[in-house]
């Protein structure tokens, strides 16, 4: 009997210490101590200083809304027995924020180094309570001391595609505080939707805060609902979020863009564009042609009045002014902006865009407040006082740093958290792939940076763009688990920071979402698939792997037989024929899991050596690289299949060797068409063959598509018969977007996912 008891206590000592290091993001220095405290409605929470209340009232209404009852709360030096005492405590670290906590049987202390430290504090203690109702909460026994490494930890909530009320924002304004995010950016005007009431300019939200319908699937859609849509916030309203957020030491940046991405405010006030209209709120996703006139004085007076309502709103000493994306193709054809850009001797059209951005700075510094600009506004000139904030990769923020200019990171091949979280998703996103261990795995300082550089980057920040995210579930779906990840990129020191002991924690942390009934992806359960060249060039060697532990990982080929026949996994399979390959979990109570399906279909040129002159972009590295190309696998959907290789402004220059000689008559190579994300189908396809791998011929060339789903196509090259060993592929990229096209002025994508010969 002794030796349970004794194994019990073991078990439970075990379980509160690995609850005790499930905190995110992980704290600087954490041990675990002697005694345990329990929180029951007989606490109470001591403010020894003042000046506490917002750690103290939170703290309250967490446990209010999770647990059912709050604590009484008392000023003093009062320290005695069943306490949870908060304080402040002199700390020299360069960012502000630190906080200690100690956990020992008679109280819990927490002190920072200014109230926003104590409030980390508690952030830390609600990590510590169970994830179940009680009125009697046991926090492990724990010293901490803690301290954020950036000073500006961010988050972007678009709500122009698609509209949040103010409960909902409040409530993502929570989850930012759970993490320790400290700077919440709003996007609060686009094409799609104004947002932000201007007394001056009612026409703003009665006329540019509606839609008359929004596009049914992924661009271009399927349809259109023609559901009259919109909304937009009050300036009492914004007031009552901007007083919601400081209270958790949340600073909200406002964004109105400027000069691109205007249509709703051109929709409102047509004379502010270059044409006089007629615009419309845009109904679909994309970029559009329309925009400020850089040549029209009245355009900056208009500007100049709405920062004037709204610069009173937002305390923060910033203010974000976009400068992304906007199509030069109105100001080429306008004579105000061609005699705006002789007047003040400017090279070209994007000469005038930094005058515009830097007009509209002086005047925002004039009212005291800095301005930060997507990296587009580095183009012709950046203003002199900018802050840039790096979307496009990190190279707009390096070469920015380098110009000595502050640098906020949020590169879009890690912290757009719009992108889908799992190869196989089955909702619509608006494309990529960045999984969690890649978030995880992201550092805001650029090695390339010099340390006096690397002092302009003030942090990173994730960004959600709402396309395709509808409604706050979704939202909550797209942001769990990956700010937990982001978190400790943002806050944690670099030298804590560990994948494996995150994927630790990572059970409690669904725990924790779970009983605050917040939505979020088990991506991270999903199965994993990867298809390699087989050995010696036998086919493709197709591996799986999940990190879902509780059951059994099944494989079998469902053209031969069924699931109940299946086998487990033990080593990668060996594919060297068309097959339909399943992977499923088996539970443990016998049901059955997420399955993935893996069609392959084979040709003389699966499985071969394929090597590429230019490797693609990281974001769209297609499954298993070059090889990829040869694989066997299609693309199954548009840019979120993983089989995509994209190549940014660039061809797809593939050489295949097939091992031996073969007799072919034709190659075809599956590629995407999508215009809103600037993927175009190539100019042409041409093939060469080669004997030895040194001397080619040309065999044969063809533009034509045939599109099928999804805006996918193949382009088929058919020629003679030929006998060869090697095939040389060269899918040409479209090249620069014309004017009056998605994306117009900027290179385009090329996208292939699979070449096949026979």
């Amino acid at each position: 009997m002794m030796k349970n008891i004794l194994a019990s206590a073991i078990l439970t000592i075990s379980l509160l210490q690995l609850h005790a290091q499930s905190i995110i993001p992980e704290p600087a220095e954490i041990k675990a101590s002697k005694a345990d405290f329990t929180i029951t409605p007989s606490t109470t929470i001591v403010m020894q200083g003042t000046g506490l209340e917002n750690a103290a009232s939170f703290f309250n209404a967490y446990l209010q809304k999770y647990y059912g009852f709050q604590l009484k709360v008392a000023s003093g030096n009062n320290t005695a027995k069943n306490s949870i005492v908060l304080n402040y405590e002199k700390m020299e670290y360069p960012v502000p924020g630190a906080y200690v906590m100690n956990v020992n049987s008679k109280n819990v202390y927490i002190a920072g180094d200014n109230a926003q430290g104590t409030f980390y504090g508690i952030q830390t203690l609600i990590q510590l309570l169970p994830p179940v109702a009680s009125k009697s909460l046991k926090v492990p026994a724990v010293d901490i001391n803690d301290h954020p490494r950036f000073a500006y930890r961010g988050a972007m909530l678009d709500v122009c595609r698609h509209f949040f009320d103010v409960d909902f924002v409040k409530q993502y304004i929570d989850y930012l505080a759970m993490y320790k995010i400290n700077t919440f950016h709003w996007h609060l005007t686009d094409d799609q939707g104004w947002r932000v009431e201007i007394k001056k300019y009612p026409k703003l939200t009665s006329v540019g805060a509606w839609r008359d319908g929004t596009i049914i699937g992924r661009y271009p859609g399927t349809g259109n609902d023609s559901i009259h849509y919109g909304g937009f916030y009050t300036q009492e309203q914004i007031k009552e979020v901007v007083k919601y957020a400081a209270d958790r030491y949340i600073t909200i940046i406002p964004e109105i863009e400027m000069p691109g991405h205007a249509s709703a405010a051109l929709t409102a006030y047509p004379n502010l564009g270059c044409t006089g209209g007629p615009y419309k709120v845009q109904q679909t996703w994309g970029v559009f042609d329309d925009v400020f006139c850089a040549g029209n004085d009245s355009v900056f007076t208009f500007l100049q009045d709405v920062l004037d309502e709204v610069i009173p709103l937002f305390p923060a000493a910033y203010v974000h002014v976009g400068g992304d994306e906007c199509p030069k193709t109105s100001w080429k054809k306008c004579p105000k902006c061609q005699q705006r850009i002789k007047d003040q001797h400017l090279a070209d059209e994007h000469a005038l865009q930094s005058y515009f951005v830097q007009r509209m700075e002086k005047y925002i510094n004039s009212k005291g407040k800095k301005i930060i600009g997507w990296d587009e506004i580095l183009e012709g000139g950046i203003a002199p006082n900018a802050t840039v904030m790096s979307w496009r990769g990190e190279e707009g923020g390096i070469n920015a740093a380098k110009q000595n200019h502050d640098v906020i990171m949020t590169p879009n091949t890690y912290v757009y958290f719009d992108y889908a979280q799992t190869k196989t998703e089955d909702s619509v996103t608006i494309g990529g792939f960045i999984p969690l261990e890649k978030v995880y795995s992201y550092e805001p300082i650029p090695a390339v940076l010099d340390a006096s550089q690397q002092k302009h980057v003030l942090g990173a920040q994730a960004n959600l763009w709402t396309e395709y995210i509808g409604y706050p579930s979704k939202v909550e779906y797209q942001e769990f688990p990956r700010y937990a990840a982001l978190s400790e990129v943002l806050w944690s020191p670099a030298s804590k920071r560990d994948w494996k002991k995150f994927e630790q924690k990572l059970p409690d942390v669904f725990k924790k979402l779970s009983f605050q009934k917040t939505t979020f992806s088990t991506a991270y359960y999903d199965i994993q698939t990867s298809v390699t060249p087989g050995p010696g060039g036998n086919g493709v060697s197709w591996k799986v792997f999940t990190n879902n532990t509780a059951g059994k990982l099944l494989v079998y080929n469902a053209d031969k037989t069924t699931v109940e026949k299946a086998t487990v996994y033990e080593s990668p399979i060996v594919v060297t024929n068309n097959a339909t390959m399943v992977a499923v979990v088996k539970n443990a109570d016998g049901t059955l899991g997420k399955e993935v399906r893996q069609t392959f279909s084979f040709n003389k040129a699966t499985g071969k050596k394929v090597t590429i002159t230019k490797i693609p972009d990281p974001k769209y590295s297609g499954n298993g690289g070059a090889s990829g190309l040869v694989n066997g696998v299609k693309a199954q959907r548009d840019i979120n299949s993983p089989e995509w290789l994209g190549w940014f402004g660039g061809d797809c220059d593939a050489t295949i060797d097939l091992g031996k000689t073969e007799n072919i008559s034709k190659v075809n190579v599956h590629i995407l068409y999508q215009p809103a994300s600037w993927i175009y189908a190539p100019k042409y396809v041409q093939v060469q063959v080669s004997s030895d791998g040194k001397n080619f011929t040309d065999a044969g060339q063809s533009a034509n598509v045939v599109y099928e789903s999804y805006n996918m196509g193949n382009i088929t090259v058919n020629f003679a018969n030929t006998n060869c060993r090697y095939i040389r592929v060269l899918v040409k990229n479209y090249g620069t977007i014309e004017e009056g096209k998605q994306g117009a002025g900027n290179k385009s994508w090329t996208f292939v996912s699979e070449i096949e010969a026979d």
